[in-house]
């Protein structure tokens, strides 16, 4: 049996500290449907405040946070959302713009820094003449850090840059921010500067800042007026809410600091697996706590093949496709913990490569 488990796979793995769970416990709770919990306004205005924004909602989770935004810009039917083709509300939130907003949504490719080229948004946005046609263009939506491109930092200069074209236009900007205090740590660059340009933005509590549950919502007081009410509708008003506000203030205050050793820890790792026969990690793309590495077609390994092995070694590492892998760090990752899974991951190539040599 394995007793020593090193999880991977995200950074949505961590377990709450002792802090996090004494602060649950002695938590200031009101019912927050009704209208205050004292705890979770107190964090609310905190993270209002560290985003340059008005006001702020916690809600359940990301891709509910994300929803909520998109519906509150495109309350009209007939609405279109710009975003790239790699991003997360795209591929991985289940449609829930279209299925649940009658949201349609109109791609541009990502580039491989996961910024999309300023030319074809504009080319995206609709003609406001052909509104017989065509959807109507409400939304632009950018993530920063981009997870599907490695964890790819967009800078405040690029993200000033389609504000003013939304502005232009006459769109707003979302920022899906899910790992937003990543790019602030790994560009220097606060995160309200960061998020200067946009009429709301998401930020995730329970991956790059550790906390057990939820995700923030940051915008006007007028945009989280209409977002509190969408919640409740969607099933994300929740009682005392304070409990789980709690945890996530302590990881607001204990965990940003940890971001910029998650940070190294991933360019160690990087460094280890280019260093293995039959791994590539393309090392300018490792930018913040996210490896992506490539097994290389000449090696003749399976994905799925070695995360087995790996895994009967008690390392967990994601699957992406066929022939690469994905590793994210956290701040319950050590560096004797990166160490060990490089190791691992040498042990299982060898081995592949000895059973397939020995066929």
């Amino acid at each position: 049996m394995v007793k020593r488990i090193i999880d991977l796979r995200s950074d949505t793995v961590t377990k709450p500290t002792e802090a996090m769970i004494a602060a649950a416990a002695n938590a200031d709770v009101d019912d927050d449907v009704l209208g205050y919990d004292p705890t979770a306004s107190r964090f609310e205005a905190e993270m209002a405040k560290i985003s340059g924004k008005e006001a702020a909602l916690f809600v359940p989770s990301g891709t509910m946070a994300n929803l909520i935004s998109v519906l509150v810009h495109c309350e009209v039917r007939g609405s279109e959302v710009i975003f790239g083709d790699n991003c997360h509300i795209n591929i991985y939130e289940n449609g829930g713009i279209s299925t649940i907003g009658n949201v349609h949504s109109r791609t541009v490719k990502n580039n491989s820094d996961g910024t999309m080229d300023i030319d074809l948004i504009e080319a995206a946005i609709r003609d406001p003449q052909g509104d017989l046609y065509y959807p109507s263009t409400r939304l632009i939506c950018l993530e920063n850090t981009h997870a599907n491109v490695g964890g790819r930092c967009i800078t405040a200069e690029y993200t000033d840059k389609v504000g003013e074209l939304a502005k232009k236009h006459g769109v707003k900007l979302h920022i899906d921010g899910a790992r937003i205090f990543n790019a602030s740590t790994a560009l220097g660059v606060p995160v309200h500067r960061l998020v200067q340009a946009a009429d709301s933005v998401s930020i995730c509590l329970s991956k790059g800042l550790g906390a057990p549950i939820g995700s923030v919502i940051v915008g006007s007081k007028n945009f989280i007026a209409k977002a509190k009410i969408l919640r409740k509708t969607l099933g994300g008003g929740m009682r005392q809410v304070g409990f789980i506000c709690a945890p996530a203030y302590v990881a607001l205050q204990e965990n940003v600091r940890k971001l910029e050793g998650d940070h190294k820890k991933a360019k160690i790792f990087a460094d280890g697996l280019n260093r293995i026969s039959g791994l590539r990690v393309d090392k300018s793309s490792v930018e913040t706590n996210m490896v992506f590495f490539d097994i290389l077609e000449d090696s003749h390994i399976m994905v799925d093949q070695l995360c087995k092995i790996l895994k009967e070694h008690g390392v967990l590492m994601m699957p992406v496709s066929t022939s690469s892998i994905r590793i994210v760090l956290h701040h319950q990752i050590t560096e004797s913990d990166v160490q060990y899974a490089i190791s691992c991951t040498q042990q299982a190539i060898l081995q592949l490569q000895s059973e397939r040599n020995g066929k």
